[in-house]
């Protein structure tokens, strides 16, 4: 691992000047206090293209730098949902039609599904497997290693499990892309997330 890019604790009222808000949510604050970033997301938001259920998205509260080369992206992120697919995680976004993010989505009457949707050529796919409804809190971990990506999840922060590698085709080595953090409401609002830190460095682990 290399140089530090980012490293974002929450504990100032201003957020780190490499990151900046992709369809800024109207609710959001740092609280320095309890050293956390809270998002409230909309309802109608979410990143989704086509495949199964034929809408189109591309419009969540997204927090991101753009970050060249190799990099790994860590977060720590405690959810109150609401309704159900109400989402916080990781993303990576190139394009409307090719990206990654990586989250839990909650479910009112079975397990919430943890997850990675890998969205090429103007459409998504999801691979997901179950997570308990009561935990509220995941860390999730988003590697770049040429155009290739590895998503990793944790229920500690240190016992780490990976749940996706993918590759993206609109992705050129070594050029920057936008990544951090996003959060969705794809029906009404009144989710809350809270984001306790991003971490971005260079290099591979």
């Amino acid at each position: 691992m290399g140089e530090l890019i980012v490293h974002e604790t929450f504990e100032c009222n201003e957020l780190n000047p490499r990151l900046r808000w992709i369809h800024e949510p109207k609710a959001w604050r740092i609280d320095p206090s309890a050293k956390l970033l809270r998002v409230e997301p909309a309802g109608n938001t979410d990143y989704w293209q086509k495949t199964h259920y034929g809408f189109q998205a591309d419009n969540g509260p997204f927090l991101a730098a753009d970050v060249p080369g190799d990099w790994i992206l860590t977060t720590h992120v405690r959810f109150h949902p609401a309704h159900q697919y109400d989402q916080a995680g990781v993303m990576i976004h190139i394009t409307p039609t090719c990206w990654i993010k990586s989250s839990v989505e909650y479910q009112l009457d079975r397990p919430s599904m943890l997850g990675a949707v890998v969205t090429n050529a103007g459409y998504s796919d999801w691979s997901t497997q179950n997570f308990v409804s009561t935990q509220n809190e995941v860390w999730f971990r988003l590697r770049r290693e040429d155009t290739d990506y590895i998503v990793d999840a944790s229920t500690n922060g240190n016992d780490w499990n990976q749940i996706r590698m993918a590759h993206l085709l609109e992705d050129v080595p070594r050029v920057p892309v936008r990544c951090g953090l996003y959060a969705c409401s794809p029906k009404e609002g009144g989710f809350v997330a809270e984001f306790l830190q991003l971490r971005i460095e260079s290099g591979r682990i």
